[in-house]
């Protein structure tokens, strides 16, 4: 079992440098399956999600090199095998396989998705969409059956009832190598999105309308690699932002692009943090007085659920009160009570959750329990006087790169320690 242990009171100073994005990463490696020879992948994270995607690879016969955040996929001698346990079950991206394989093979046997637990997260609409390219789709005995061999894929007009990542990815995967035309109505927006479109189109795809709410997707024959680099991890930016901004005295976030996070560099703004935006880049200044804020999350653009967490611990050294909504995902709330443990005068009402500040945190023992409350929880052991430890950090270490390293370069007193 590992831990973080953190001695608090450090001030963060120096520069840091942003990873490719856990997030379009863990969709771009299953969509690179999809091609008739090497894709590599430039700017991937080093994280343990990354890893098991991997190993998924391997099983399915794909040949796999990763060094030095370079992933080179060889698809040619792939084969379809069933996947209904082991990787599959730890990471929630795992689904992205399911569109893959339907898209490459026209079937497909994959595990129940794992992951960080939100509430609920249906892939009901990844199945809709799935059946509308007429695709036969059953769940049975924790793993999805896909099956479209007889008739093959054929485009359709998929109207999304709610704005999902997942699912528009998902169902884009499975439309690239469909017969004829299919559009995404209300698609989701954010940035990942075109990083995967920018990907298949790069394969031979043909696809328009990505960061739009209506993907035109017209189906091909085939797909061939290529190379292409990841976006900028824009919630790793956002987090480390956060940070330098609860604890900073001049940290420099490098590899930003910062129109990916104006919904939260426009909050911090609002709270008086004077950010200067760089081409490229964001400096934090050494923060003055703070002022409380209302965040209420939303589909992109707006204020990104993946971030509310991170920004939590500034909202706590911030004068009077804070109200956090989380409309994506309600229960993303598991931070709050290790908070308190720390001496955050903060709870959870209904689907809000209330902070009054400013609030003088200290070490304690706390768990992550999921991967940005964990990024919550390592703020909150910095800024806290004394000796900070967290458990369940297995989680962090599924969606930040070198988080270890990257602190203590900035000059955190921060360790990870391994025990029996």
């Amino acid at each position: 079992m590992k831990k973080f242990v953190i001695n608090g009171g450090n001030p963060l100073k120096g520069e840091v440098t942003i990873n490719g994005a856990k997030n379009s990463a863990v969709a771009l490696i299953p969509a690179a399956i999809l091609a008739n020879s090497p894709v590599t992948l430039d700017g991937v994270p080093d994280i343990n999600d990354v890893h098991s995607l991997k190993e998924i690879l391997e099983i399915m016969g794909v040949k796999v090199t990763f060094a030095n955040n370079q992933m080179i996929i060889d698809p040619t001698d792939m084969v379809s095998v069933p996947m209904p346990s082991g990787k599959i079950s730890s990471l929630r991206a795992s689904y992205y396989f399911m569109g893959a394989l339907l898209g490459k093979f026209g079937e497909g046997v994959v595990g129940l998705p794992g992951g960080c637990f939100l509430g609920p997260r249906p892939i009901d609409l990844h199945m809709k969409g799935f059946e509308a390219l007429g695709a036969d789709v059953k769940t049975e005995h924790g793993a999805t059956y896909l099956n479209a061999t007889e008739e093959g894929l054929t485009g359709a007009r998929i109207y999304m009832d709610v704005v999902s990542i997942g699912a528009t990815i998902n169902v884009m995967l499975a439309a690239v190598t469909a017969k004829g035309r299919t559009i995404i109505e209300n698609a989701a927006r954010e940035p990942e999105i075109i990083d995967v479109a920018t990907l298949l189109n790069n394969m031979g795809a043909k696809i328009r309308g990505a960061g739009t709410d209506e993907l035109r997707i017209d189906g091909v024959e085939e797909l061939h690699g290529c190379r292409h680099s990841i976006i900028p991890d824009r919630i790793e930016a956002g987090t480390y932002i956060s940070m330098a901004a609860a604890v900073g005295e001049g940290v420099l976030v490098k590899n930003v692009i910062h129109e990916h996070i104006e919904s939260l560099i426009s909050k911090l703004e609002e709270m008086g943090v004077e950010l200067e935006i760089g081409e490229d880049s964001v400096y934090v200044p050494k923060v003055g007085e703070l002022k409380g804020t209302d965040v209420n999350t939303l589909p992109y653009p707006g204020f990104a659920t993946d971030l509310q967490q991170p920004l939590t611990p500034l909202l706590l050294k911030a004068t009077g009160k804070s109200v956090v909504v989380d409309s994506i995902y309600q229960k993303r709330v598991n931070h709050i009570p290790e908070l308190a443990r720390m001496g955050a005068d903060a709870r959870v009402e209904g689907n809000m959750i209330i902070i009054e500040g400013p609030n003088k945190l200290h070490g304690a023992e706390v768990v992550a329990s999921d991967l940005r409350a964990g990024a919550c929880l390592v703020t909150a052991g910095l800024m806290a006087e004394g000796t900070t430890e967290i458990t369940n950090v297995e989680y962090i270490l599924r969606g930040y790169d070198s988080i270890i390293e990257k602190l203590t370069d900035l000059g955190a007193d921060i360790q990870m320690i391994e025990e029996a």
